[in-house]
């Protein structure tokens, strides 16, 4: 059985301002991608010695070589074009001004992606590895295990098809989500044939189908819930069988949104879903963000199977502000009502910077941050 990590975080870290001049410079054509490459190294480096200061034990790059999050994916593979989106995320909550390129409130990531801008208007066609230009550099210096992380398939389905576009190109909304399943299983293959011992999808996806309001918007575009709840599992879990998972964790993080400056777009418990995506996703470990009451209790635990690994996602990425030691504690013992407490984790609940902007916290924030999540864990578990 792949190592379990008392002690985890979801991966991205703010990008320093000499990443993001670098980023802005290559694709204005002022500096080469070698260039580019090492202002990036450098500043990986640094990310992971921050990792290792905290005692956090799962190394990431951070994702600093990324426009936000998804880039991976948006970067290897043609078939976008412009357009918009299904359904607009109702981002809020963000602490910032909202300027920039391309930043509003209904555009918090502001890049090009499929949530700000881009659906799926052609046959999906892989045009290079997702994260092979990331992971070897990240496997040689990480001084412990590593993760690397990409969207989930029935992410990129979700805020990419769009029915009267996507559906000229596709018979069906299924066949987009087996063309996604497809790259991003490669890729999990890629990763495991390296040797990677922990793989991450993120997925803000899995949420939409909570609050009414969003099903609502989802129904009026013809999607049946019900038929794609199953649909996005099936696609998914597609992506994660078949391998030995003796050396190499998989995980999904259920995201509820992580725009710039902190946003985020989805309230409501897990309830709706829990039982049907605890219990049917075929993932080792479920990374659930907990840091708010929009998050709902810990009820919906009472589904998760026995010996999978539950990271709760107690402390916010979303402000600098510490949490009380002792009320995390509190909370992992209510947590253990639900579930076995020994199959339960800690972490930050989402990235420090899933968008090139970042959340309105510091770089000392982020230790601060960490070193938290590792005595913490000590504490509740001795680890």
């Amino acid at each position: 059985m792949a190592t379990r990590f008392r002690a985890d975080h979801v991966g991205s870290f703010l990008r320093p301002p000499e990443v993001k001049e670098a980023r802005q410079a290559f694709e204005d054509g002022g500096i080469s991608e070698e260039a580019l490459r090492e202002v990036e190294n450098e500043h990986i480096l640094r990310v992971i010695d921050l990792q290792r200061q905290a005692g956090i034990g799962i190394y990431t790059d951070g994702e600093l070589r990324r426009s936000g999050w998804a880039g991976d994916f948006g970067e290897a593979v043609e078939g976008f074009i412009v357009g918009e989106p299904p359904v607009r995320m109702p981002f809020q909550g963000g602490k910032g001004d909202w300027e920039g390129p391309g930043i509003t409130p209904e555009n918090p990531m502001g890049m090009p992606g499929t949530a700000g801008g881009r659906i799926i208007g052609e046959r999906l066609r892989q045009v290079r590895r997702l994260t092979g230009h990331e992971s070897a550099f990240t496997r040689e210096h990480a001084p412990g295990p590593y993760k690397v992380t990409m969207p989930a398939a029935s992410y990129v389905v979700a805020r990419g098809y769009k029915p009267g576009v996507t559906d000229t190109v596709y018979e069906s909304r299924a066949a987009v989500l087996a063309d996604a399943a497809s790259i991003i299983r490669d890729e999990v293959v890629g990763l495991i044939g390296e040797g990677c011992p922990y793989v991450q999808l993120d997925n803000p996806h899995y949420p939409d189908y909570i609050p009414e309001e969003r099903r609502a918007q989802w129904a009026a575009q013809g999607v049946d819930q019900d038929r794609a709840l199953q649909e996005d599992i099936d696609a998914d879990n597609s992506c994660l069988r078949g391998f030995d998972r003796s050396n190499t964790l998989l995980a999904m993080h259920v995201c509820r949104g992580n725009g710039a400056y902190g946003a985020w777009h989805t309230s409501g418990g897990y309830d709706r879903i829990a039982e049907q995506l605890f219990s049917e996703l075929e993932v080792d470990t479920f990374l659930l963000e907990y840091d708010s009451e929009r998050a709902g209790t810990f009820a919906p635990l009472r589904f998760m199977p026995k010996g999978k690994t539950v990271v709760l996602g107690l402390v916010t990425t979303k402000a600098g502000e510490l949490e009380s030691q002792d009320t995390l504690l509190r909370r992992i013992e209510e947590a253990s009502q639900f579930m076995d407490g020994t199959d339960l984790a800690l972490s930050p609940q989402c990235g420090f910077s899933s968008t090139l902007q970042g959340n309105p916290i510091t770089w000392d924030d982020q230790l601060r941050k960490l070193e938290l999540v590792v005595e913490t864990a000590r504490r509740a578990w001795g680890a």
